[in-house]
């Protein structure tokens, strides 16, 4: 099983959209491998992952409330925007660190980086919410450049990312056409690269 934690410190980073689409990306996309995914929501009290999945028709990804389900050969994990849980780092294959191109949430990473670097774990930041192209979101591709791997795309700040969570759908699902999930599918893909090398 591979188990991808999506941690930040920093709330509203877009922790809760990265886990959702790429469980969703993993499971049920079309005309590629399937597999058995599965999502943990460790992010109580305010749930986000456990809205989206009782608003979801469909029957994947699974909801599990362990990191070690039987049977799963993704994980994807959501935290809480707190000190993160090294028990939870520890079990990572992969930790995604998300980060809006503000000067906070750039500040924020430090706190992240450190638990995660501690307990040896692979990692990458993704950029969310950013507006293509602009000054802020280069800078923030270059700062965070220093620290450790970047995916190299970014998931910009679109209104279907919001609207697909209502209905417990991925962008994907949404709108298999649309510009943000052309960006799942790509960020999904580099994923797996990061996890099929490390």
């Amino acid at each position: 099983m591979k188990t991808v934690v999506v941690s930040s410190l920093k709330g509203g980073s877009g922790k809760s959209t990265i886990a959702v689409n790429l469980a969703v990306e993993a499971s049920l996309s079309a005309g590629r491998t399937k597999y058995k995914v599965a999502i943990v929501d460790t992010d109580s009290p305010q749930g986000s992952l456990s809205h989206w999945w009782n608003a979801r028709k469909a029957e994947t990804p699974l909801f599990v409330d362990s990191l070690t389900p039987a049977g799963v050969e993704y994980l994807f994990v959501d935290t809480p925007p707190q000190k993160p849980d090294v028990k939870t780092i520890q079990a990572a294959d992969l930790v995604i660190i998300p980060v809006k191109p503000s000067p906070n949430d750039l500040r924020a990473v430090g706190d992240t980086l450190a638990v995660v670097e501690r307990v040896d774990r692979p990692f990458c930041f993704v950029i969310t919410m950013s507006k293509p192209k602009t000054r802020i979101a280069m800078n923030a591709l270059q700062i965070l450049a220093q620290y450790g791997r970047v995916a190299p795309v970014m998931l910009s700040d679109r209104i279907d990312f919001a609207e697909s969570m209502i209905d417990g759908l991925s962008v994907g699902e949404l709108n298999p056409k649309s510009k943000s999930a052309e960006e799942v599918t790509m960020l999904w893909s580099y994923v797996t690269s990061i996890l099929n090398k490390d």
